[in-house]
């Protein structure tokens, strides 16, 4: 009996119990299904993670400073980070104090409460891409703040699209804000981030020069550096310059600051989201397990009520190698079928979830695209394990079948 007998015959046997075929499948079906699920969702957002640093650039760097915690140390001075890029303009091309500052914004009788406040200099904005360097927000009217209004603390200031429209209708360019108090000339305008814009969300947000948000907060303490580094490849490079630095200012403390590269954070994520894929996966695989263990005890099962047949096949003169290559065969067709459908199913539900939550994600992640197709290769693997799964577990009905003796099975009842 050759192959494409033994195949013909195992798709007979999977149609004589439909049911049967089905149940011994489904393990198979949503282990496959799940897997490729896990995959495609993980591939979109790794994608997203991925835009997001093309966006910000390998470029920038974010420098925390805590200072010592016994408090020996004065505070850094921003002066002393505007020294350090003017004295390694080979490897750091910009530095902008980031200060997170809580404030009331009004525009008459309207109180804004919700709106995000940060305070930067003229470096937070990217010529080259025209758009901010910590978020890749794009300048939809005017300009930004400049290195004269950060010198002279101008009360200037540039609001996204959600106050613009809420606070102006939309023709906000020289009007005026009141922060904390203070009237603010509106200088420029963000292009909108989301569709739905909303009270505290990403649209509704003001910068301003940092040492007017200092002054808001009542202090001189700047916890949080963006730097620039010359390009890429010098980004390493640049760290070391200000981990140096800040070394010798704060007497070897290492605790007192960090230092994190787009590049690390985006594989520091990357990391986390490939454990966490993978746990899922072996979650997802412990189910294609069970489907083996379900094709294996049908086989068995199946060997039980065909031994008269194997008695009468091994008496016309069929060997060990047919009646067990047979049963293999029925069990690698059972997996496989089970793999199809798994597939199908998989990919229709990974590009619906994309399509769902896709939206969303991008939206809270600055208009990145999520993909959530599943690959070639996802399916592939996919594919192949379930078969795998199929003939292993197959095997051992099939050996137990190959050893009945035909004098046996012929009396069986």
């Amino acid at each position: 009996m050759n192959y494409g007998q033994s195949f013909r015959l195992a798709i007979k046997a999977l149609a004589t119990s439909k049911m049967r075929s089905l149940l011994t499948m489904l393990g198979i079906i949503i282990g496959v299904a799940a897997v490729i699920i896990i995959l495609a969702l993980g591939n979109g957002l790794t994608g997203m993670v991925q835009q997001q640093v093309d966006k910000l650039g390998v470029n920038m760097m974010m420098t925390y400073v805590w200072g010592r915690g016994d408090g020996s140390t004065s505070t850094l001075d921003p002066q002393d980070m505007y020294d350090l890029v003017e004295e390694n303009p080979d490897v750091l091309s910009g530095v902008s104090p980031y200060v997170d500052a809580q404030a009331t914004v009004r525009k008459g009788d309207e109180k804004f409460d919700k709106t995000s406040l940060y305070g930067v200099s003229e470096v937070m904005f990217n010529n080259s891409t025209k758009g901010t360097i910590d978020g890749g927000e794009k300048l939809g009217q005017g300009r930004f703040l400049s290195w004269l209004d950060v010198e002279r603390r101008s009360q200037v200031c540039v609001i996204g699209s959600y106050l613009a429209e809420n606070a102006f209708g939309g023709d906000a360019l020289g009007q005026t804000l009141t922060i904390n108090g203070q009237a603010y000339t509106v200088i420029g305008v963000l292009e909108q981030i989301r569709e739905n814009m909303e009270e505290g969300g990403p649209d509704d947000q003001v910068y301003i020069p940092y040492e007017n948000a200092l002054e808001m907060l009542g202090t001189r303490n700047v916890t949080l550096y963006m730097f620039t580094s010359t390009s890429g490849e010098t980004a390493a490079a640049a760290r070391m310059v200000i981990d140096s630095m800040l070394l010798e200012y704060f007497d070897g403390d290492y605790d007192a600051f960090y230092t994190q590269t787009m590049a690390e954070q985006a594989e520091m994520i990357n990391l986390m989201m490939g454990v966490a894929m993978g746990v899922l996966v072996a979650i997802a695989a412990i189910s294609l397990l069970v489907g083996g263990i379900g094709i294996m005890n049908i086989m068995l099962v199946s060997v039980t009520e065909r031994t008269r047949e194997i008695g009468i096949r091994k008496s016309l003169g069929a060997k060990r190698r047919d009646i067990r290559r047979q049963f293999v065969i029925e069990a690698g067709t059972t997996s496989a079928i089970g793999g199809l459908l798994g597939i199908g199913l998989g990919c229709l539900l990974a590009m619906g979830l994309g399509a769902l939550f896709g939206g969303m994600l991008s939206a809270q992640m600055g208009g990145a695209v999520f993909n959530a197709t599943p690959t070639l290769g996802a399916i592939a693997i996919s594919f192949g394990v379930s078969v795998g799964i199929g003939v292993l577990f197959g095997y051992l009905p099939a050996n137990k079948a190959a050893k009945l003796n035909p004098i046996d099975a012929l009396r069986y009842d």
